[in-house]
């Protein structure tokens, strides 16, 4: 039988070893919670330092990033900055906000693409509008030009029309670069004749120097006659701007394997390599032309340029520098888009260069002092319209109207008026009728 010191005692031991079980449990939970505890304020700041970076990046994505990457859109030279911590990129939050940027992107390009585009079909609709205006104007220059012979006043009558027909270049690059067509229909012409027709459109065309090799009878489809009269026009239009007043433009005629090539090389100041590279992307007409890409004002001569190259599958070189110190301007003109007239049953404009493959044949056989111009010399008056058909016009004009002045110049200036009147009325039984500008011959060579 246990007595009872002996059971106390018994007691006594499991209550301590209980209080010792407790104790060592409270001491585990105690423990435990310190390393929850510990962990919770981890958590807690961790998750201060997301909110903080998250905080941090939508200020910088707001405040640098979304105006950069729409200014990127006008200016694709300009960098987007990147996440404001390096460490984001390729997280989620980072793919998330490049993200936000594509979508801005996308919305910003639909929305200018849409905007452009009713600012194109305005524009369009103006340079109709002014077009009708300058063909009103040309008429009635053309009936005052046959009405009078006084040699003064044809005189001012040739500077007001070719004043007008820069208008009408103008008018016409405007809505060539808005989508329009390119306006007349033509006849196969010469080569040199659609070059010189470019150089006539122009106020500084006398400094202009055309060396044609070409072969004689080297011709355009009619559907390219227009495109590369304006494209050569403002190839040189840009020469005859950025380069002195003293110097001249000189322009090749050249065969090359696949076709033909018409160099411009002014003596300007060039470009830089920056410069280069952007005006050879406009005149290759792969990137969308946007009117607000163009400056303020607009230059359009380029964009113009690279709508038709796109239109007609042509091609325009600006990466080489000119031997003479500027801008050397390449038109390429495939075989595909060449033709042969035969030179005696349809010849060339008086006005223009002679082939230096004819010239020692043509010499041989005689030619006259206005020929022999033509072949060596350069004539200082306004430019002459070309012949686009073969009519017995001119001649009954010329015997309507003959030089009377006793001077050689004011005879000289009256056979200029005589000549050019027959030829508009020439030309305008064979015209298509449309809302684009004339096309004129070059200046007397």
């Amino acid at each position: 039988m246990i007595e009872l010191p002996d059971l106390a005692v018994g007691g006594l031991a499991v209550g301590t070893l209980s209080a010792l079980a407790l104790g060592g449990g409270l001491l585990r939970s105690r423990r435990q919670l310190t390393r929850q505890r510990t962990e919770t304020d981890a958590l807690r700041s961790r998750l201060d330092a997301a909110l903080h970076t998250l905080t941090a990046e939508v200020e910088h994505l707001a405040a640098q990033r979304v105006p950069v990457a729409a200014r990127q859109l006008a200016h694709p030279h300009v960098t987007v900055p990147g996440p404001l911590h390096p460490h984001t990129a390729g997280t989620p939050l980072g793919i998330a906000l490049e993200g936000v940027l594509l979508g801005l992107r996308a919305e910003l390009s639909a929305q200018r693409t849409r905007i452009d585009a009713a600012a194109q079909a305005g524009m369009r609709g103006a340079t109709r509008e002014i077009q009708a205006a300058l063909y009103r104007l040309q008429d009635a220059l053309r009936q005052l030009q046959q009405r009078y012979d006084d040699p003064e006043l044809a005189q001012t009558l040739f500077q007001l029309d070719h004043e007008n027909e820069q208008s009408l270049r103008r008018a016409q690059v405007a809505a060539v670069v808005c989508g329009a067509w390119v306006g007349l229909a033509r006849e196969e012409s010469h080569l040199v004749d659609a070059v010189t027709g470019g150089q006539s459109r122009l106020a500084g065309y006398h400094r202009v120097k055309v060396h044609n090799h070409l072969e004689t009878g080297t011709a355009l489809v009619s559907h390219a006659v227009e495109p590369v009269a304006i494209i050569v026009a403002e190839l040189l239009d840009n020469a005859l701007r950025h380069s002195a007043p003293d110097t001249d433009v000189v322009v090749n005629l050249e065969h090359v394997h696949h076709g033909v090539c018409v160099t411009v090389d002014d003596a300007g100041v060039g470009m830089t390599q920056d410069e280069r590279a952007h005006a050879q992307r406009t005149v290759a007409g792969t990137e969308p032309i946007l009117l607000t890409s163009l400056g303020d004002p607009p230059r359009m001569g380029l964009a113009a340029i690279g709508q038709l190259t796109r239109q007609f599958d042509l091609g325009v070189d600006l990466s080489s520098p000119s031997p003479y110190g500027g801008v050397r301007a390449v038109l390429r003109v495939e075989s595909h888009l060449l033709s042969r007239i035969d030179p005696v049953e349809q010849p060339p404009a008086v006005s223009t260069p002679r082939s230096t493959r004819k010239a020692t044949a043509e010499a041989s056989h005689g030619y006259g002092t206005d020929d022999a111009a033509a072949l060596t010399g350069h004539h200082d008056e306004l430019p002459q319209r070309r012949r686009r058909t073969r009519t017995a016009a001119p001649k009954a004009s010329a015997a309507e109207h003959p030089a009377r002045s006793p001077e050689d110049a004011a005879a000289a200036l009256g056979a200029l008026q005589s000549g050019t009147a027959a030829a508009r009325a020439d030309g305008a039984a064979t015209d298509v009728p449309t809302n684009e500008t004339d096309h004129k011959g070059g200046p007397a060579r």
